[in-house]
């Protein structure tokens, strides 16, 4: 098993990235990072709240600066991130510089906004179902970027995807 391997997880907001990437680290018994946590503590407000506040431009500037400086951290071995960092070319570019492999999630977006609508987080780029799914089928053709991908159906734990990764990558 190569332990030195470090993924980035994507997927779209309500996949699961999270927890998936919770469920790995303790599998591998290595650092995880959620990358929306980072930001949020670094900025003193939620995400929403920055998106609201300085529009999603700005709230980009300050998710790469974030990814920067978590990229360069050598323990983290595990980093989810945001469902739209990925889609930025100077991310994807950032992870792979820092030697991180890529996880693409993929599930419907039926599964993906069920997830949103009974989560209690804020989702400013996704606070009706139209505007959700103008997003999901944008970001799909850059998701399939990413190096591995792997299915999130509706009869799978967040436990079951993260070993199937275990599985495919670190045996």
């Amino acid at each position: 098993m190569n332990k030195d391997i470090k993924i980035a997880v994507t997927g779209f907001m309500g996949v699961g990235k999270s927890s998936v990437s919770r469920h790995l680290a303790h599998m591998l018994r290595c650092k995880r990072v959620d990358l929306d946590h980072v930001i949020e503590e670094s900025e003193g407000r939620t995400i929403a709240a920055i998106i609201d506040e300085v529009g999603e431009a700005a709230y980009r500037d300050i998710e790469t600066q974030n990814l920067e400086a978590v990229c360069a951290r050598p323990e983290v071995r595990i980093l989810s991130l945001g469902g739209g960092t990925w889609t930025l070319e100077r991310n994807r570019k950032l992870l792979k510089e820092h030697g991180f492999t890529s996880v693409w999630l993929e599930a419907t977006f039926e599964h993906c906004w069920l997830n949103i609508a009974f989560s209690r987080k804020d989702r400013p780029l996704a606070r009706n179902k139209q505007s959700a799914i103008k997003l999901f089928e944008e970001r799909q053709k850059i998701y399939c970027l990413a190096d591995w991908h792997f299915i999130v159906r509706a009869d799978y734990t967040s436990y079951d995807v993260a070993r199937n990764i275990k599985e495919e990558i670190f045996s």
